[in-house]
């Protein structure tokens, strides 16, 4: 799996093994094409790899958060977290409000190891919110572009849920598409009485986890009509695959691949064509071009070897996550191309966009006294609340311009490290058998609101190089530059007011402090790990990098397939709508190859 391989020219190379990579290889490889993938960290197999049924009480520090791990000592990001050793990036401002924090995974299969595996479909208006409100930009495409590769997506990769729900910029998927969905837990029903209260919808979520086998015998036939190799491979795919066991959590990786990891879902199934060959430990610096304006390859430094290497493809795609792209574009540098490949736009790095969040927690006298139970369920949602105020937004009677949806979480799961921390606020200095009979009390009744919104793009959010830092590898670093506007800092408040309300609604007691000013409500940059643009798509090429084929506009055998041709950020969590996208740009890759374009 690991290092550079005698065959001189690939061609397709694929820079990154995550959603994007994953799903371009997997393409890529069932048409024909000879594909070269390059991951910057190590090799990973969740089969071998994944701790699913380890306690917590067997980990160092009952397995809590640390600065290595940040989400705790199983988490699946095995190498990476907001800092990278060797691999530094900088700040524009010292101002908390201006920092971004970037998140990185240096292992095969990327974040789609780590993720929450919520997958929602971007609506109709995500694809035109500037027509629809005169803030920030427009795709080239319409949902009605992307609408058949998300189906294709949520039957390749298994998401459950329900249709036929008939909510505005809520799309449903067609009958059959989706698995069914989990019941719903006992705090989820209760918030669900609130919510009706309220007049705010609460559906079934979306989630790429397995909640039954998939049918081996009829998906890939409907996925791959023309193609028995790719019929073949993913059948054997999902032959592998099991139901989830609704018991431990998916960011530790799963190794019986009930749930999305590319590492289970796309890179097997592609290495199974024999067109795929994969470099582990390459560290991408620059793609190169050639004589004529196009790319013919791609610079990694060996990790292993500290050496250069340069390899040989007739396109390439970068799927290195959306601000790691947009430092490769920086970085390929040339006479043509001074200021980084595909940049006469001057967007490279621009319009870099995170997700607004910002969340709410309280404590529910009627989940109290609960006989012991396993409500582990799926390692997320079984309900959540899709954004229900557009024609109130649309009529400006709201002081922001974007939504947000709501994820809930509770329950009487396995208890972590500090599962009892806080309790003293509620036993009145019980200790001994007093404290354990208490702490049997108020275990799961505890909810935590967190809300997921739209950040509308602008030109004060950006990533560019720094000057003087390097990293380890030689390869100059980006500089951070983050600014929300009113309509995020005023969406935050809301959802504030909002988990109040519903906590309020439930008999609880919020545990939290409500801001009212969304300053002090809103996460930073970068924390919501759901960073995207810095390649944007559009439909003009100076107002754009990609066209609406998430191909450059400067150099045409070059594309890209991960959150940077994003050009808005919906409330939608990216994932699922990057996996799509990247399929459809596979195709379009495949074709431009039968016809002789590259």
């Amino acid at each position: 799996m690991s290092g550079p391989s005698g065959q001189q020219e690939y061609d397709v190379i694929v820079v990154g093994s995550g959603a994007g990579g994953g799903m371009s290889a997997l393409i890529l490889s069932i048409a024909g094409l000879k594909v070269l993938m390059l991951e910057a960290g190590r090799h990973y197999d969740p089969v071998t790899e994944t701790p699913m049924f380890n306690l917590p009480k067997d980990a160092p520090l009952r397995g809590a958060s640390t600065p290595d791990k940040p989400f705790g000592f199983y988490d699946a990001t095995i190498d990476g977290g907001w800092q990278v050793p060797g691999e530094p990036y900088t700040q524009a401002s010292h101002e908390p409000q201006q920092r971004f924090d970037w998140w990185r995974a240096r292992m095969l299969g990327g974040r789609t190891n780590h993720w929450g595996r919520i997958s929602l479909r971007n609506g109709e208006y995500d694809f035109k919110p500037y027509s629809r409100d005169g803030l920030g930009l427009d795709w080239p495409i319409s949902y009605a572009d992307l609408a058949p590769y998300y189906d294709k997506t949520e039957m390749l990769i298994g998401v459950y849920g329900e249709t036929g729900h008939g909510l505005e910029n809520t799309p449903d998927s067609p009958e059959g598409i989706l698995q069914p969905a989990p019941k719903p837990r006992a705090y989820e029903l209760l918030a669900k009485k609130s919510c009706d209260e309220l007049k705010i919808p609460v559906i079934p979520a979306h989630l790429a986890i397995l909640s039954q086998r998939q049918d081996h015998t009829r998906l890939p036939a409907k996925l791959f009509p023309h193609s028995a190799l790719g019929q073949k491979v993913v059948a054997d795919s999902m032959q592998s695959r099991a139901a989830c066991f609704w018991a431990t959590p998916c960011g530790r990786g799963c190794s019986i691949k009930a749930n999305f990891q590319s590492t289970t879902v796309l890179i097997p199934p592609a290495l199974a064509t024999g067109n795929l060959t994969i470099i582990t430990d390459a560290m991408v610096r620059e793609v190169t071009l050639n004589k004529a304006g196009k790319a013919d390859g791609v610079i990694y430094i060996d990790k292993n070897s500290r050496q250069e290497v340069k390899v040989k493809g007739r396109a390439v795609v970068v799927a290195a996550s959306a601000a790691e792209t947009a430092r490769i574009f920086l970085n390929s540098r040339s006479p043509l191309f001074p200021d980084g490949i595909a940049n006469s736009s001057g967007l490279v790095g621009k319009y870099l966009m995170d997700t607004v969040g910002a969340g709410v927690s309280g404590q529910i006298p009627a989940l109290e006294g609960l006989p012991p139970m396993n409500e582990d369920g799926a390692s997320g949602m079984h309900l959540y609340q899709p954004w229900w105020l557009y024609k109130q937004q649309k009529a400006g009677k709201l002081n922001f311009a974007r939504g947000y949806h709501i994820e809930m979480s509770g329950g009487r799961g396995m208890p972590g490290a500090g599962a009892f921390g806080g309790l003293q606020s509620f036993t009145e200095g019980a200790y001994g058998a007093d404290f354990k009979q208490a702490c049997r009390r108020y275990y799961g009744t505890f909810v935590h609101f967190a809300g997921r919104g739209e950040m509308i793009p602008n030109e004060n959010s950006y990533a560019e190089l720094d000057p003087t830092v390097v990293d380890q590898w030689g390869i100059p670093v980006l500089k951070f530059h983050w600014q929300w506007s009113e309509h995020e800092i005023n969406q935050a408040a809301h959802m504030h007011k909002t988990f109040a309300d519903i906590i309020t609604g439930m008999g609880g007691k919020v545990t939290s402090s409500i801001e009212t000013d969304g300053r002090k409500a809103i996460a930073s940059g970068g924390s919501i790990i759901h960073e995207v643009g810095g390649t944007i798509m559009g439909a003009d090429r100076k107002k754009s990098v990609l066209n609406q084929h998430c191909q450059a506009w400067d150099v045409p055998n070059l594309f890209v397939a991960d959150g940077a041709p994003f050009a808005s950020n919906a409330d939608k969590n990216p994932t699922l709508t990057i996996l799509a996208l990247a399929w459809r740009t596979s195709d379009y890759i495949v074709e431009q190859f039968k016809q002789r374009n590259i």
